[in-house]
């Protein structure tokens, strides 16, 4: 038997993951939490075979959650579920060493087939998905560079991006001009269209962004 640990947030699509696995035959939900704070201390109490994770989680990101978890819990192999289906998604889970990663409009058949691969030492990957991730530009900004980027694609001023972000209005500046150059973009709102088109602004509220699937923004 696959014991599972489930992580959603959202309380009718949990319920409908738990009722669809605990009628596998071969699985059953161990174990389920809304928060992402709480998936390795949950992992940690009840030792579940594959952790379920959504990426858009209260709390920690299910892909931060689930590095820990890696660290913590070697033995737990991890499935990435999620309406974030981007290149920039899939190569964090796959940093964070996932073992699957299934789009939340897969039929449930693939789900639950997804697992069981896992469970047999596979890595099960939507394919598509993959090789737009492996002709996805490289992303050219840095960390702190995407800080900004992402305060000022949320509207801020260059004053309010330096009070958030603890930095001087000329630093701010100084960012901002780096990232102009590196993204080939001549104005802010250009920058910000340009980072988001190519998947590589992680959003700061993950849950806004509802189904994204690669395949229907090319």
């Amino acid at each position: 038997m696959t014991r599972i640990l489930l992580a959603e947030d959202l309380h009718l699509i949990r319920g409908a993951l738990k009722a669809l696995i605990d009628s596998e035959p071969d699985m059953e939900v161990v174990d389920d939490v809304d928060n992402g704070n709480d998936i390795v201390k949950a992992a940690l109490r009840c030792r579940p075979d594959v952790a379920l994770v959504d990426i858009a989680l209260p709390g920690l990101d299910g892909l931060t959650a689930v590095a820990e978890l890696r660290r913590e819990l070697p033995s737990c192999r991890a499935v990435i579920l999620t309406g974030l289906a981007t290149p920039t998604a899939l190569r964090r889970a796959l940093a964070a060493d996932v073992q699957g990663f299934v789009v939340k409009d897969a039929r449930p058949s693939e789900l639950t087939a997804c697992i069981r691969r896992v469970m047999q030492g596979e890595r099960v990957i939507d394919p598509e998905l993959a090789v737009a991730a492996l002709k996805a530009p490289e992303n050219p900004l840095t960390a702190r560079e995407l800080d900004v980027l992402g305060v000022v694609a949320e509207g801020a001023t260059i004053e309010d991006a330096a009070v958030r972000l603890c930095l001087s209005d000329g630093t701010v500046r100084n960012y901002m001009s780096r990232i102009l150059m590196k993204v080939g973009a001549r104005t802010r709102v250009e920058a910000v269209e340009i980072a988001r088109e190519a998947g590589w602004l992680w959003p700061a509220s993950l849950g806004r962004f509802g189904l994204i699937r690669w395949r229907q923004r090319r």
